[in-house]
């Protein structure tokens, strides 16, 4: 009692830290317990002189083979050293023919084919691609609401309704009316194509007006108006009487009896 508590706690600590040291001895002890069966098992057996010498006589003759394979194998290696020194050379044309190897090995995968067939069709849509930008064009004036587009790796066309949130549609889809303008956007997209190389001077359309309504058929007009004023002759065969109004010069075959017929030109 005549002891404070501050002693109680140093005593129980050191008391604890023995108690750590004396479990941790009885594990080193178990560790070498272990160590030392593990020891006594691989432990060889009491075989006798020639048993021993035989074994040590084997081990020698394998150790002869190691060193003779070793030997070798350095032997061979300096040899190819030696062979790729002497190669240096070939290894690099090698090199340089592998890169131009691989680049007409990129193209043939492009474009490469036999009978040209895979060029061709490679040029065919960069060609189709570029009328269709033309054509849109033309098409953005005819009718805002549609857009053509190609169909991928192919010469198939797409129609996208900008007024259903772009929804893709067949070509065979459209109206008769829309039909007409569609095609129409495609002669004239033709005829910016080939104007880089060619002046395109004169556009004849044969029919198509009759299936158009009084609206379309104003917009496909002012269309063909516009082609005229950028001094374009512009060429119409229709029997759509509505269109006489908007025709400048017109030259019509009026049907007689008998079979026969008349042509006359007017303005």
């Amino acid at each position: 009692l005549a002891l404070d508590a501050d002693w109680l706690a140093r005593e129980e600590e050191a008391l604890h830290a023995l108690q750590r040291e004396v479990d941790a001895a009885h594990g080193a002890v178990q560790t070498r317990r272990a160590e030392r069966e593990r020891h006594l098992a691989r432990r060889p057996g009491q075989d006798d002189a020639a048993t021993v010498q035989a074994a040590l006589a084997a081990a020698r003759a394998e150790l002869e083979r190691a060193k003779q394979a070793l030997a070798e194998a350095d032997f061979t290696l300096r040899r190819d050293d030696e062979r790729r020194a002497q190669a240096s050379d070939l290894v690099t044309r090698i090199e340089r023919q592998q890169a131009t190897a691989h680049t007409w090995q990129v193209l043939n995968e492009l474009i490469g084919s036999a009978d040209g067939k895979k060029f061709r069709n490679h040029a065919q849509q960069m060609t189709l691609d570029i009328l269709l930008g033309y054509a849109n064009r033309h098409l953005a004036t005819l009718s805002r609401r549609y857009r053509l587009e190609r169909v991928r790796q192919s010469l198939a066309l797409l129609v996208i309704d900008q007024d259903m949130a772009d929804e893709a549609r067949s070509v065979h889809s459209l109206s008769g009316g829309e039909s007409f303008l569609v095609s129409l956007a495609l002669a004239l997209g033709l005829a910016s194509l080939s104007s880089h190389r060619v002046r395109v001077e004169s556009l004849f359309i044969d029919e198509g007006f009759g299936s158009l309504d009084g609206d379309t058929l104003r917009v496909a007009m002012d269309a063909l108006d516009s082609l005229q004023a950028q001094g374009r002759k512009v060429g119409v065969i229709s029997h759509v009487h509505e269109m006489t109004e908007r025709i400048g010069t017109r030259i019509e075959v009026r049907r007689l009896s008998g079979g026969q017929s008349r042509v006359m030109v007017g303005s």
